[in-house]
């Protein structure tokens, strides 16, 4: 790779944790000094669960405790500035004063009634916050940094916490921004996961977004590459929290990690690929612990052949649903559903259907649920089962899919050549009374 390629880097919020994680950041930034690079800036540490805490309290009219815990926000944000700079710089308290004022604003009017337009003016502030940090100690570092405001670029659709790209007036943004910065010699820092509308109101590209935001750049950008930092050596069979005796997976063909994501494969972002492969853009997964080793390589020259890979998704909902009138379930009767699975959003990672009833999985996210079955309740009855689990493997095998079945039921599976789905539940293993 020329010196003079455009590279995308994307730091997520374990990178980014605290005072040392900075740090280490900073120090493979510099190791880069000779290349233009566009950094990209997820939250830091767990802070979207945090704000995502002050979004519930506010939206519920719980403003003392939305203000209590913006105010224990700002203070641990401000602790972990004081450990990284010593004194904090004054433009850079400045910048974060206006970011924490905004949401104090936003607290002096009544919520709206859409929870998902109160949730992103309230939770994008943690990227905001991560990349003004970031950007400020780059630059106290010595590494010329310049703060670009993703909303800026990124322009989206009206759809709150799940925002589409509108990507030709996105490309006109992105070209108009970046090349000028990158030309006078600075790195470009801004913010994963935030867009804006039309009206300027702020939006998220959905969580754990800030890798489609990176592939984004990376599109409109043309770069040469993109790396994903990762607490991970790369991409691995399996999640490592979840599974002993994982590997890792040096080299990933596009179709590959688009199926993997796609069934719940968290080390990246499911919307991630697709910009990247549409031009050949290849992306790097490594790990920010140790950055000299090489990751996993995901483009066009991948193999075909691959061990059995595992995804789990959590926090599962199986809805099943049958006609009132004891009819079939007939074509019509599947439209309506979807459009009132697309009014409410449901997330649907599985569906079968038989003769008289209709399956979906789905995340169980907020109130979704709830709402989709009122919606549907005159005509269809509905059944909801929750807690569970969809375990997806991909190029499975006998073992490893008899080792996913231990201490499990299994409420629903789907088989494909290459992918085998289980919907499952744990049981509690019977043991036989002491005479």
């Amino acid at each position: 790779m020329k010196p003079t390629e455009l590279q995308v880097f994307k730091f997520g919020g374990a990178s980014l944790k605290d005072a040392a994680a900075i740090q280490n950041v900073a120090n493979i930034i510099a190791s880069h000094r000779e290349q233009p690079l566009v950094i990209v800036a997820s939250a830091m540490g767990k802070t979207t669960n945090a704000l995502e805490n002050i979004a519930r309290a506010y939206h519920q009219r719980q403003l003392e405790e939305a203000n209590q815990l913006l105010t224990e926000f700002r203070n641990a944000t401000f602790t972990a500035i004081k450990e990284l700079f010593g004194d904090i710089p004054e433009e850079l308290a400045a910048n974060l004063n206006d970011l924490f004022v905004s949401v104090e604003w936003v607290f002096e009017d009544e919520p709206s009634d859409l929870y998902d337009y109160d949730y992103d003016q309230i939770v994008s502030l943690g990227e905001l916050v991560s990349s003004h940090i970031l950007a400020a100690y780059l630059n106290h570092r010595g590494i010329p940094a310049q703060w670009v405001d993703a909303r800026d670029c990124i322009l989206t659709d009206n759809t709150y916490r799940e925002g589409w790209v509108q990507w030709p007036e996105t490309q006109s943004r992105v070209s108009k921004t970046i090349p000028p910065i990158l030309e006078r010699g600075h790195f470009v820092v801004t913010q994963g996961f935030i867009g804006s509308t039309s009206e300027n109101f702020t939006t998220t590209l959905g969580r754990e977004g800030s890798d489609y935001s990176a592939a984004i750049f990376s599109f409109c950008l043309d770069a040469a590459s993109m790396s994903i930092w990762k607490d991970v050596p790369g991409v691995l069979t399996a999640d490592p929290r979840l599974f002993d005796n994982v590997s890792k997976i040096d080299n990933l063909s596009y179709k590959e990690a688009i199926e993997m994501t796609y069934y719940g494969a968290k080390v990246i972002h499911p919307k991630t690929i697709k910009p990247l492969q549409n031009k050949s853009i290849p992306l790097h997964v490594r790990s920010f612990l140790e950055p000299e080793l090489g990751g996993t390589l995901v483009s066009d020259d991948a193999g075909d052949a691959y061990p059995p890979m595992v995804a789990v998704e959590k926090d599962q909902a199986l809805v099943n649903i049958s006609t009132r009138d004891f009819s079939f379930v007939a074509e019509h009767h599947i439209k309506e559903l979807f459009d009132h699975i697309t009014t409410t959003r449901l997330q649907v990672n599985m569906m079968q259907n038989t003769a008289i009833s209709f399956n979906v999985v789905v995340n169980d996210i907020d109130d979704r649920v709830e709402r989709f079955c009122a919606l549907v309740n005159d005509n269809f009855k509905t059944k909801v089962d929750r807690d569970l689990e969809l375990v997806t493997i991909r190029h499975y095998t006998n073992e490893v899919t008899e080792s996913m079945r231990r201490g499990k039921v299994t409420l629903l599976e789907g088989r494909l050549p290459l992918t085998l789905q289980m919907v499952m539940k744990d049981v509690p293993v019977m043991r036989r009374k002491e005479d």
